[in-house]
């Protein structure tokens, strides 16, 4: 691999970015999530998911400038407040165990460590977004193939659905059922 940026995201971040959403999935199975905090808390998980998924895609699918990195840092705030909300509600309805606080600081910190990667593969655009660097700054949306080979986009984009997608939308029915019971 001639890129270590490029080694470090897709075979070190995203794979322990996705255990992690597992690890989380499984510790909110151990607290009994469904007869305890509910769809609410299920539903804060699927649209954390829902936030993290369109920056995914968007570094994926489209040309990385100025506007995409003003998607993620306006994503990842918003991914912080919406984790700081669940987990507001959630210790109010159940344990969430020191594990699970653990599991929690690695899907905190690795979207921002992509990120990271991201910028620094493309320093110039991501420092057109505050004006510095040498390039103007891109607003244009402009679809883009991926730079990774399609084998990795398509094990990524499998994987989220079965670690992340499929579990937590398994948790959201489970929760709803047991509501509606």
């Amino acid at each position: 691999m001639h890129d270590p940026l490029f080694a470090i995201l897709w075979y070190l971040i995203l794979p322990l970015w996705l255990l992690a959403g597992f690890a989380d999935w499984l510790c909110h199975r151990a607290s009994h999530i469904a007869q305890t905090a509910g769809p609410k808390e299920s539903t804060l998980h699927l649209l954390m998911f829902g936030e993290i998924g369109i920056g995914l895609l968007a570094c994926l699918f489209l040309e990385i400038n100025a506007l995409v990195f003003a998607l993620l840092i306006v994503i990842f705030f918003l991914h912080e407040a919406t984790a700081l909300w669940d987990v507001s509600y959630a210790v109010r309805h159940r344990r969430v165990s020191p594990l699970e606080q653990h599991v929690h600081s690695f899907l905190e910190i690795l979207p921002l460590a992509a990120g990271l990667i991201v910028a620094a593969r493309h320093w110039d655009a991501f420092l057109s977004v505050f004006g510095l660097g040498t390039v103007a700054a891109d607003w244009r949306l402009r679809p883009s193939l991926p730079t990774a080979p399609a084998g990795h986009v398509a094990a990524l984009l499998l994987a989220s659905v079965c670690l992340a997608l499929a579990p937590y939308a398994q948790e959201w029915w489970r929760a709803w059922r047991v509501k509606r019971a």
